[in-house]
């Protein structure tokens, strides 16, 4: 058995050779340069590079916080980095996913893995009609060789041959040519199909991402116990969607939030995050039970509800010199996320615009005074909770219509002197303040508030389905092998003996093809292999059941 140095290819094949990147033409016309610049775009080499741009660029939308998982944590990351956010605010980095960038990389993903792909296609169908290639004129030039002697006839020997191999699942062809009666066969046209299934299905996974965007929406929402909200716009603190949702037709889902647990590991990090809610799927019908965990959203019409987040906020009773009694409440967003000190506003329309009534605070759910009247929170959870409040009497700026931020003052109307502090004090639970006019301010508890994220995304089935297919795909690419083997019958010599050669081309792994390769000239040839220590045994039998029972010679 020997192998040549090179390796010849047959020039029949479009699948079995490399094709060479064009050339890039000087002084050529524009429809030249188009022709030039469209074949770069759509070969298989620029898929590859965009498809790990592609992957690089959603990098940052994994690190960094996403204005569509919750605008607190960017508002977070600016008050940790004031000088890095404003910049990677304007490069798109807290929307990566929705930024022109990102979407650019993917639209010449999407062109390029169809322009590569249709005339691979084309390539593969019409190669699956083609018989197997000529027999190389030099067997024994290619990568794989080896040759025998035999008395039988050639028909007889190609005849038992092709029969062999169609056994073993080869594509199997006779052909006569000027140096003798000789055979073709090929195996391995799986690998070319997984590649290509693996490829039609990357791009079908970039359609179902891109169908379920255009067509899918996500809404977020910070809840408090106690209270619901549906699935409409006006009712998320944020709503994302697609180009193809106008938002009339939302599913009419609306859920009510009993109440929301927070379990703890040792080390005080928050393990669980357990809500328990009713829903309903029509408008005024009955509601079913479910409970919301981390890695359990709940699943119903289309939906997903995620809960994303949780922190606390305070309840008040406000008494008016009028003896009117109010209760209100506002989720306070934490500031330090390891023992939930939270920072959060109340405005309270008393019907006098000129005189409404408006607190600032910071919340510690485990308090903490050091003597100075500053208090500070030393455990997340809601031990012994404390809020330390500045109240404002004036203008709050509620009745311009113009949108404000639910968790802050507006400081401007406060240096303006139309917003005036009239009290600071620290309170727990039970105590309360009296204002100058007679209004009575009672801290009466604390309550939790959860983040939920609604979402909606008909794609996610086919996403699921393109990336089995695909890894299926893949497996196949990786595990068969392209390759290909040739008899030949030398016409006969004195005496009657003909010569046989046998040889064999691997597209990939050749030194894998090499075991495969002796085994089928050995049986081809009439030899038993070298390495068997039975064969004294059995060599007599194997010969009588081999095409080349008289093989006398191998090179």
């Amino acid at each position: 058995m020997s192998k040549a140095v090179a390796q010849a290819e047959p020039e029949d094949d479009l699948l079995w050779k490399e094709q060479k990147p064009p050339r890039r033409p000087l002084g050529a016309s524009v429809k030249e340069s188009a022709r030039y610049w469209w074949r770069q775009l759509t070969s298989m080499r620029t898929a590859l590079v965009l498809l790990f741009l592609l992957a690089l660029a959603s990098v940052p939308g994994s690190l960094l916080p996403q204005r569509s998982l919750g605008e607190s944590a960017v508002r977070q990351y600016y008050s940790d980095n004031p000088t890095l956010a404003p910049w990677l605010d304007r490069l798109g980095f807290f929307a990566v996913f929705s930024s022109p960038w990102y979407a650019a990389i993917y639209l010449l993903l999407f062109i390029s893995l169809i322009g590569c792909l249709v005339p691979r296609i084309t390539v593969y169908v019409r190669s699956l009609r083609a018989q197997p290639p000529s027999a190389p004129r030099r067997l024994d030039r290619i990568g794989e060789y080896a040759d025998g002697q035999t008395e039988r006839e050639p028909d007889e020997l190609l005849d038992e041959t092709a029969a062999y191999l169609r056994s073993k699942r080869w594509r199997v062809v006779r052909r006569d040519d000027k140096h003798g009666p000789a055979l073709s066969a090929e195996k391995g046209y799986a690998k070319e199909a997984g590649n290509l299934i693996f490829h039609v299905s990357l791009l079908a996974l970039l359609i179902s991402l891109a169908l379920g965007r255009l067509n899918g929406y996500e809404g977020s929402r910070i809840t408090l116990e106690g209270e619901g909200f549906c699935n409409t716009p006006q009712q998320y603190d944020s709503f994302d969607a697609g180009a193809w949702i106008d938002g009339s037709d939302l599913a009419p889902v609306c859920f009510d939030l009993n109440s929301f647990d927070t379990v703890y590991d040792e080390n005080l990090t928050p393990a669980r995050f357990i809500s328990k809610i009713d829903y309903s799927t029509e408008v005024n019908g009955p509601t079913s039970p479910a409970t919301i965990e981390i890695n359990n959203p709940l699943r119903t019409d289309g939906l997903r509800a995620y809960v994303t987040g949780h922190g606390y906020a305070p309840v008040f009773t406000i008494t008016m010199p009028d003896g009117t009694v109010r209760t209100e409440s506002a989720p306070f967003l934490p500031t330090d996320q390891v023992n939930f000190g939270s920072e959060g506003a109340l405005k309270i329309d008393t019907g006098d615009a000129e005189n409404a009534i408006a607190m600032e605070g910071f919340l510690a759910p485990t308090a903490q005074d050091d003597g100075s009247g500053i208090i500070t929170s030393t455990d997340p959870r809601l031990l012994n909770p404390a809020i330390a409040l500045r109240i404002y009497r004036g203008y709050t700026g509620l009745d311009t219509g113009m949108p404000q931020s639910v968790y802050t003052l507006d400081n401007e109307v406060i240096d303006d002197g139309l917003l005036n502090q009239v009290a600071s004090v620290n309170l727990t639970p039970g105590q309360s303040v009296t204002l100058p006019d007679g209004t009575i301010v009672q801290f009466d508890t604390v309550i939790e508030w959860g983040a939920f994220q609604i979402s909606r995304d008909p794609g996610q089935l086919w996403v699921l389905v393109s990336s089995v297919v695909l890894l299926g795909g893949l497996m196949v690419t990786l595990t068969m092998r392209r390759r290909r083997l040739w008899v030949r019958v030398t016409p006969e010599t004195d005496g009657g003996v003909r010569r046989v050669q046998v040889g064999g081309l691997a597209q990939s792994a050749p030194e894998a093809y090499s075991e495969e390769f002796e085994g089928l000239a050995n049986h081809i040839l009439g030899k038993s292999p070298t390495d068997d220590p039975d064969a004294d045994d059995h060599g007599d039998r194997a010969a009588e059941s081999s095409p080349g029972d008289r093989a006398v010679k191998e090179r």
